[in-house]
């Protein structure tokens, strides 16, 4: 009767030109929202000035939902981008999730255990939750993890306090590679998911011109300028 009736209406809809039913659309990427720094939750900038999740270098966001956390990545690459949560503010020994772009287009959430200065993929992943966009240029993921995870050495609790190691660089075939540059930035001091803050760490070209020594060279010059010479 059922494979009758499903006749019955594949016979009519060719007849009448009446649609089928189709999916639902998928929801778009939400966008990152920089107005929630450092109230709702803690936000890292690395880049320009007053950069935002969509023109920093690299940004990073958390907050506690439940049991989970909560974060959000985005980085100017066509790779992928990661966070590591460190015991020090070396690379060797660190929990990472990584978000990388793959051949398809694709955008996964995986999971590294730092050996040394080499990541190897672990097959435990704690993300859940997962989206992912590459647009722009731009690598961006949401995903969430447990605060509390059973004891392991390749994935550490949250509720813990750690040093957040950010990185980013290129892919190939979905796999990552060295990161873009030599020394990637890291966390002043340990971060933890239960105080909100929102930090801004100037990218190498600012820190440069904002440094006292290249203040004071620039004023000296100024004045030389102005003076004129002999």
């Amino acid at each position: 009767f059922l494979f009758l009736a499903f006749y019955l209406v594949v016979i009519y809809s060719v007849h009448t030109g009446y649609p089928f039913p189709t999916a639902p659309p998928v929801d778009p990427f939400a966008k990152i929202r920089v107005d929630d720094c450092g109230k709702t939750k803690g936000c890292f900038r690395y880049g320009k000035p007053g950069c935002n999740a969509e023109t920093c270098d690299y940004f990073l966001s958390y907050r506690r939902i439940g049991a989970d956390v909560e974060f959000e990545l985005s980085a100017d690459t066509d790779g992928w981008v990661a966070v590591g949560f460190s015991s020090d503010k070396k690379m060797g020994g660190d929990d990472v999730m990584a978000c990388v772009h793959d051949d398809n287009g694709r955008v996964r959430i995986q999971h590294f255990y730092n050996v040394g200065q080499w990541a190897k993929e672990i097959q435990r992943n704690p993300a859940r939750d997962e989206e992912g966009v590459f647009e722009n240029n731009r690598v961006t993921c949401r995903f969430k993890r447990p605060v509390y995870v059973p004891r392991e050495e390749t994935i550490v609790d949250l509720h813990l306090s750690w040093y957040y190691l950010f990185a980013w660089g290129p892919a190939i075939q979905g796999s990552i590679t060295r990161h873009d540059i030599d020394s990637p930035p890291v966390s002043e001091r340990v971060v933890s998911i239960y105080k909100y803050e929102d930090i801004f760490m100037p990218s190498a070209a600012y820190q440069t011109f904002s440094s006292p020594f290249c203040l004071l060279l620039i004023v000296a010059l100024t004045f030389y300028l102005l003076m004129g010479t002999p």
